[in-house]
């Protein structure tokens, strides 16, 4: 099938909402015609796998998982990309290695083809701990079946997000998987553990493939596990070698008690015994990926030494004895992932970063100091988790901020008026202030007759409020407390914006060499000097700053700008920004006296372009400098 409409798929696959043509045609490069020409693609499948609605196209998952199932494998081996895949997967079963001539022959292609294939199989293996080894017309894979596990799951994945295959398929030959997930998620529980839900699929992948692999006479051997955990391929800016051996020693050190639980549950689910050191390779990706432990954690006083900081310069809430204990049980188990290289993947990565951008920017700065501390490296999926550990706290810990007045205007009668008073405090909570004040005290007016003479905010509610009045009154407030936030973002930008600090169109430049362009502008402002640039270099390469598909917000993690300030590059022609495609650069610096803007500053410019309609208004109306106050004016008050 076309490739085109597999993209449109995989965008709506990460995506659970409905998402408009206009915005699925931003993220795809293509027109809204041709959305609508993928999305009838889509459907032709023999499912509806992409439906419509006002709101825009959704994914239909469980249409979707059918077209999947429905696949054979001569359609899986369809494209280069697949051919490989089965070359490989062939390659790590066959024992004896595979004679080239036989692998022409059986996917009906030329030898030259196979030669060619083989090259990027030998490519793909480098830095993975195996090697494609030639004898005459054999080849074969050589290396540690864990390796070979490894380079499976990945394939897994791979296949996927082109299609081809992805969990649920894989785990289809084993039908009692999905009752070995739920009992594991009860026995952990019950053997003292808070369990991880989120990385759980990760980690059935690896039993699947283990079960699989067990199933041929594959199996691991206790020294062969160690010494590959030990000596994992290490990423670019890993660890040294004795943190490495530190964390990997934690790792191997998985408790007998996870091995017990995998071993009872294996037996019972697939009747199926493993040999003790399969039980402790599963039992260590469990108490690394799945299973917190409740026993103290070595790293608690460098997390505490590292939250405290964040809490002084962030101004936020997060000294709480028992929010540091359980982080620093995650930090554990993430150095323990972080020395093989095997991460926990997050399926709420992309939502998280671009729904909460100043707590993940907190969890890349929290990510930033464990790497210079610990030598702990982390990438994007991890720092998720860390940034879902920062935001629980922050809003068990949150200020009411934009608390709305509300008067309540009610004829006395018995006590209508109390229980309208506690209807609307159950369902607003502390997002209003309910006022005995006058009327034209409050922010809101909400009233059961309609007033004598006209007033800017009331809403007229029946005496016994029904629950569309109640969500009329709740979009109000969100109205007013949105109005107030972009209020203060638009005086902090009129302020923060200069002439010489507006670019139109960066020339085919590079995400680097923007940062750059826009770092120049404010050091020639006298804002920032060269180290701030490098600072907000070294926080791109941690992880991307396109916190929504067309704008990108560069920033250094420290506050050292002699003032607060924002440089802005605007192009209409697409600029590379890691995976996502931006037209809109925002450099910002924030100075030492600017912290407490630094929230409502970022959150709120996050926010305001996060519908791609707001981002090309900007670009269409940004020709100039006045063009663009104008625009940002308009966008920021609406």
């Amino acid at each position: 099938m076309s490739d085109n409409w597999e993209r449109l798929v995989e965008v709506l696959a990460d995506d659970g909402a409905p998402v408009t043509a206009a915005r699925l045609a931003d993220r795809l490069g293509v027109s809204a015609r041709t959305v609508r020409s993928y999305v009838a693609q889509a459907n032709r499948t023999g499912e509806m796998v992409v439906e419509s609605g006002p709101d825009g196209y959704r994914l239909d998952r469980t249409a979707w998982a059918r077209v999947l199932h429905a696949r054979s494998d001569a359609e899986a081996t369809a494209t280069p990309d697949g051919r490989r895949a089965r070359l490989i997967r062939d390659l790590v079963d066959a024992r004896d290695g595979l004679d080239v001539h036989d692998v022409a022959s059986e996917a009906h292609v030329s030898e030259s083809t196979v030669e060619a294939d083989l090259g990027r199989v030998r490519a793909r293996l480098q830095n993975t701990g195996l090697a494609l080894v030639r004898d005459g017309s054999r080849v074969r894979i050589a290396g540690p079946e864990t390796a070979m596990r490894r380079l499976l799951g990945s394939l897994v994945r791979e296949e996927g997000r082109r299609g081809i295959r992805d969990l649920s398929s894989l785990r289809a030959g084993f039908p009692s998987m999905e009752g070995f997930r739920s009992s594991l998620v009860s026995g952990l529980r019950e053997a003292g553990y808070a369990p991880n839900e989120y990385a759980l699929d990760d980690v059935l992948l690896h039993v699947a493939i283990a079960l699989d692999r067990v199933g041929r006479d594959r199996v691991l051997v206790e020294a062969e596990d160690a010494a590959t955990s030990a000596t994992a391929p290490a990423a670019s800016g890993a660890p040294d070698a004795g943190a490495e051996d530190g964390a990997a020693a934690t790792a191997a050190s998985a408790p007998a008690a996870l091995s017990v639980l995998l071993d009872r549950l294996v037996r019972a689910e697939f009747d199926v015994r493993l040999p003790p050191a399969e039980l402790e390779h599963l039992a260590r990706l469990v108490g690394t990926r799945v299973a917190t432990s409740q026993q103290g954690p070595a790293r608690e006083a460098v997390v505490r030494e590292i939250v405290a900081r964040i809490s002084r310069e962030w101004l936020v809430e997060l000294g709480d004895d028992r929010f540091i204990e359980r982080l620093a049980l995650h930090v554990e188990n993430l150095a323990a992932r972080a020395a093989e290289q095997s991460y926990s993947r997050n399926p709420l990565t992309a939502s998280i970063k671009s729904a909460y951008p100043l707590i993940y920017d907190l969890a890349v700065y929290l990510a930033s100091e464990l790497a210079r501390l610990e030598g702990i490296t982390v990438n994007d999926d991890e720092i998720a988790y860390l940034a879902m550990h920062l935001g629980a706290q922050l809003e068990r810990t949150r200020s009411r901020g934009d608390v709305v007045r509300v008067a309540v205007d009610v004829p006395e009668y018995h006590d209508a008026r109390e229980l309208l008073v506690e209807r609307l405090r159950n369902a607003l909570g502390d997002e209003v202030d309910l006022v005995d004040d006058e009327p034209d005290e409050a922010d809101l007016v909400v009233a059961v007759l309609p007033p004598d003479s006209p007033m800017p905010a009331v809403i007229t509610v029946a005496p016994f409020p029904t629950d569309d009045d109640v969500d009329r009154v709740r979009a109000e407030v969100a109205r007013l407390r949105r109005g107030r936030r972009r209020a203060r973002l638009a005086s902090t930008l009129s302020h923060s914006i200069g002439p010489e600090l507006f670019v139109r169109g960066v020339g085919g430049r590079d995400r680097e060499a923007v940062i750059r362009l826009l770092g120049d502008r404010l050091i020639d402002a006298g804002v920032i000097d060269d180290a701030y640039v490098q600072g907000a270099l070294e926080r791109e390469r941690m992880s991307s700053t396109a916190f929504t598909d067309l704008l990108a917000v560069p920033h250094a993690m420290t506050m050292t700008a002699t003032r607060s300030a924002i440089a802005i590059a605007i192009d209409e022609r697409a600029i590379e920004w890691g995976e996502a495609n931006v037209h809109v650069v925002a450099l910002i610096a924030f100075a030492e006296d600017g912290r407490a803007e630094f929230q409502s500053v970022f959150d709120q410019f996050v926010e305001a372009f996060s519908e791609p309609e707001n981002v090309r208004r900007l670009v269409r109306g940004a020709t100039d400098y006045p063009g663009l106050l104008a625009e940002l004016s308009g966008l920021m008050t609406t």
